[in-house]
């Protein structure tokens, strides 16, 4: 999988892959209006070949697509490149947005929305995928978190995080202790509001289950923190 790069332009392009034409015309509107550049696809299997094609920044992802749903979408593009996905959903429901965490996106709002709300998590996000670590590399055990790099490796091995599974355990290697919930939203998310700590737990799961249980333990009525290797996670 490589990282789609940025456009030499310095404008940044956003894909928002949404079929109701009212919606995806007022978000591309909106972010217009803050100076990104925008396609819009109307379909998910559209949406594959643009965002393999126009090799955006950052991606918004309806769930509920023809052709193919956002789920598989997400998918698709998340195998090939390591853009930002903020996904969109009509459902306020937590399995929804769990699978959708789990499979790759980076972040997720429920329809309606506030375009300003909107404006701001993809900048937030934007920040996250721009910073470029400079630490030398963190081992934990049989891990290696290499920053500048953005890689990964298990015994030797890549593994792959999403961006924001990559940001999460990073953060949480650099600055030992334990963090709550709405204090890792505010400073990997960059939100303030203290909202979606679901996220959080999603993204935890998602580390977790590709490098181990170990790997971030579980501090009950607290938060997380990063695990010592070979140490169970609660």
């Amino acid at each position: 999988m490589s990282a789609i790069p940025s456009p030499k332009t310095g404008v940044r392009n956003v894909l928002v892959i949404e079929d109701e034409e009212a919606i995806a015309t007022a978000v591309a509107d909106r972010l217009r209006s803050e100076g990104f550049a925008v396609d819009i696809a109307a379909d998910g299997l559209s949406g594959v070949e643009a965002a393999m094609s126009s090799k955006p920044d950052l991606v918004v992802l309806d769930l509920m697509l023809p052709a193919l749903d956002g789920l598989e979408v997400c998918r698709r593009i998340r195998r090939e490149a390591a853009v930002p996905i903020l996904m969109l959903t009509a459902r306020d429901s937590e399995t929804d947005t769990v699978v959708g965490l789990e499979v790759g996106a980076d972040d997720y709002m429920t329809k309606p929305f506030s375009p300003r709300e909107l404006v701001a998590r993809v900048h937030a996000l934007l920040r996250r995928a721009e910073r470029a670590g400079s630490a030398p590399v963190t081992r934990l055990g049989d891990i290696e978190i290499d920053a500048e790099e953005r890689r990964v490796t298990r015994d030797g091995e890549a593994v792959h995080l999403t961006p924001t599974e990559f940001d999460l355990l990073l953060h949480l290697s650099k600055h030992p202790g334990v963090y709550p919930r709405e204090r890792l939203l505010s400073e990997v998310w960059g939100y303030r509001d203290g909202g979606g700590t679901r996220t959080v737990d999603s993204h935890v799961r998602g580390i977790r289950r590709k490098l181990g249980e170990h790997v971030i333990r579980t501090v009950h009525g607290v938060g997380y923190a990063l695990g010592e290797a070979g140490e169970a996670a609660s």
